[in-house]
């Protein structure tokens, strides 16, 4: 088997957000996966390794290196490359532009926490960021949930937040940048927060009853986006128990320190997929999503990825 070379450019115009979300909400039924991770180096310039086994799926592996202050050269701050193999045989099928994985992954896998937990009739979405995050979860969420009427975007600089808003014009959507982050945060049915904050970004203070809070930023164990408070007051999910309760600071830190322990976490993406009635109870109730983007959904997405291209090349 010769292997395919997948870069971001051979396929991106060729998928899309529904089949994304759709396909990681399938995956959630196969049996469950087998993660493993790997961090390297200083935290300034990071190399993390993820691998992921799922029967019937196969096997995965990307490995990214993380430099923060890359944007300032010019360069991205995320690169690498995914591995996929097949299962009958472990050959190689595919070597995937890490970037095309990691967006299609990390925005739907925050979409479809919110299609499980946010209140069907959310009209206003919050972006706390304005990076490459940022701009997948506003074609994502635009994408596949048909509610929302407003998205709102605040970044520390605030001239990033205006430039991207205005390279949107979504059709019954208004786009726009948001000056002040509590305000906007009181107004919001649903604040996904995408930043590279190691110490609390959103306040539970601001959070209003009835909002869905999707915390994607904090990947590792010194990271973190949401307050104590927020942490223990909300009904706390993730998207994998195994990726996020031992690894993620967003969760380890408020453990360690006795704010909440790991029974706090009422289910993640395998039980809301299986039995949806251990999601929100109530309306005024605030859910509380941790994405942790593990390896299991970038094979889950690599998978279609792979497919797709070779459909396409066939």
């Amino acid at each position: 088997m010769t292997p395919q070379m997948i870069t971001y450019d051979d396929v991106i115009s060729r998928l899309t957000w529904p089949e994304a979300v759709e396909t990681l909400r399938a995956g959630h039924l196969l049996p469950k996966a087998e993660v493993g991770d790997l961090f390297l180096g200083p935290p300034e310039g990071t190399l993390l390794s993820r691998a992921a086994y799922i029967e019937g799926l196969g096997y995965g592996l990307k490995s990214v290196t993380v430099f923060g202050r890359n944007p300032q050269a010019g360069l991205p701050s995320v690169q690498g490359a995914m591995f996929v193999f097949e299962p009958e045989h472990g050959q190689l099928q595919a070597i995937i532009e890490s970037r095309l994985v990691t967006e299609f992954k990390t925005a739907a896998d925050s979409v479809l926490g919110a299609t499980l937990l946010a209140r069907p009739d959310s009209q206003s979405l919050l972006i706390v960021g304005a990076g490459t995050v940022a701009r997948s979860l506003i074609r994502a969420y635009s994408a596949v949930m048909p509610s929302l009427r407003r998205i709102g975007i605040w970044s520390r600089r605030a001239a990033q937040a205006d430039a991207l808003a205005q390279e949107f014009d979504l059709d019954g959507i208004e786009v726009l940048a948001e000056p002040d982050l509590p305000a906007a945060a009181a107004r919001a049915d649903i604040i996904s927060t995408a930043t590279m904050a190691r110490d609390p970004i959103l306040k539970a203070d601001w959070v209003r009853p009835g909002t869905h809070v999707d915390l994607i930023g904090a990947f590792k164990a010194d990271m973190r986006e949401a307050d104590d408070a927020l942490i223990s007051t909300g009904s706390l999910y993730v998207d994998s128990r195994d990726t996020t309760i031992d690894h993620i600071g967003e969760l380890k830190i408020p453990i360690a320190a006795g704010v909440i322990t790991a029974e706090a976490v009422r289910g993640d993406l395998y039980d809301l997929i299986k039995s949806p009635a251990c999601g929100r109870q109530k309306a005024e109730e605030i859910t509380i999503f941790k994405n942790g983007g593990g390896a299991h959904l970038d094979l889950m997405i690599a998978r279609f990825i792979a497919a797709r291209a070779e459909r396409e090349a066939g």
